[in-house]
């Protein structure tokens, strides 16, 4: 049975599902996406990824500052769907909505295996958390953030060294087919819904400032999954002489570290390496502030950072 579709959805990893929609076999009747921002390092006013493609493609679209606002949810009914589907909306959306569909929900392709990883950064938080798998749970929308029965599940593997936007970027296509076989079941009358065990549930909040400065203090490992969370962006932070030193790549060497947690050493091969309280963190790919991303050798023929330099502490 073909459905009318209200999509839901605003960065990169909304835009697979939101293509495979556009593709048929249902209908998408309308896009509804966050309002225009101030993106990039130029900060220019722009549209979000899934409302550049939903305006190339002619899909009727909403952009509100309130989802709940009267206006859009009139415009909504308007488009009379079957079904509503979300994927990384960024919006709390209220009871008149999520029962506006005729089906009288919506659906949501949540970045992690439910009920691990509940909230607004999953995939950084798996990594984080050194989890060797994750994926894709399509569940239904309630008022609970990432609460609802789920009616499938897709799994994927966690590359020991994968970071976060590759991950981002494989879970967005694995989404889009989770989402074409869950709305193929619900369309059939097919769909079988399971309630999460909510005494196993793991919380993954919005990735802050705090979360983005290293703390050499910690061991190399946990620092390794850091810098991998946040890349490529917003990246792993700490400090050079008082200004921002953004850490995009790195690896651990294992090892008692004679010097204290923060200090620099270089290796015998050239390489950097950076003391914590269990052996090396060792960059690859890092970057000042206004600057552009360099790998580190590059970037030390412009920059040398002595031996004995302490990374860290306050940014002027």
């Amino acid at each position: 049975m073909a459905l009318r579709i209200a999509f839901f959805g605003t960065p990169e990893i909304a835009v697979p599902t939101l293509e495979r929609l556009i593709s048929g076999p249902h209908t998408l009747a309308v896009v509804v996406s966050q309002p225009d921002r101030r993106r990039g390092r130029g900060r220019k006013t722009s549209a979000s990824p899934v409302s550049q493609v939903a305006e190339r493609a002619g899909i009727p679209l909403l952009r509100p500052e309130r989802v709940g606002a009267p206006d859009c949810i009139a415009d909504l009914q308007a488009q009379a769907p079957d079904l509503g589907v979300v994927v990384a909306f960024g919006q709390f959306i209220p009871k008149r909505v999520r029962e506006l569909p005729r089906l009288g929900y919506l659906v949501n392709a949540h970045a992690s295996l439910l009920p691990r990883h509940r909230g607004a950064a999953p995939i950084a938080h798996a990594i984080l958390a050194g989890d060797t798998k994750t994926g894709i749970s399509v569940m239904r929308v309630e008022r609970q953030m990432d609460a609802g029965p789920v009616a499938l599940v897709r799994e994927t593997r966690i590359a020991g060294d994968e970071q976060a936007g590759c991950l981002s970027e494989r879970l967005g296509h694995l989404a889009a087919a989770a989402i074409g076989d869950a709305i193929l079941e619900i369309g059939a009358g097919t769909v079988v819904w399971t309630e999460q065990n909510h005494a196993r549930a793991t919380v993954a909040p919005k990735i802050d400032k705090r979360d983005l400065r290293l703390d050499f203090a910690l061991d190399a490992a946990t620092l390794v999954r850091r810098v991998r969370a946040l890349a490529p962006s917003p990246g792993a932070v700490t400090s050079l002489e008082g200004e921002p030193l953004r850490i995009l790549a790195a690896t651990g060497q294992a090892g008692r570290t004679s010097e204290a947690p923060g200090v620099t050493r270089r290796h015998s091969d050239g390489r950097l390496r950076i003391a914590t309280a269990d052996g090396w963190l060792v960059p690859t790919r890092i970057q000042r502030a206004g600057a552009k991303p360099l790998e580190v050798e590059a970037f030390l023929r412009g920059r040398p950072i002595e031996d004995g330099t302490l990374l860290g502490g306050d940014l002027t």
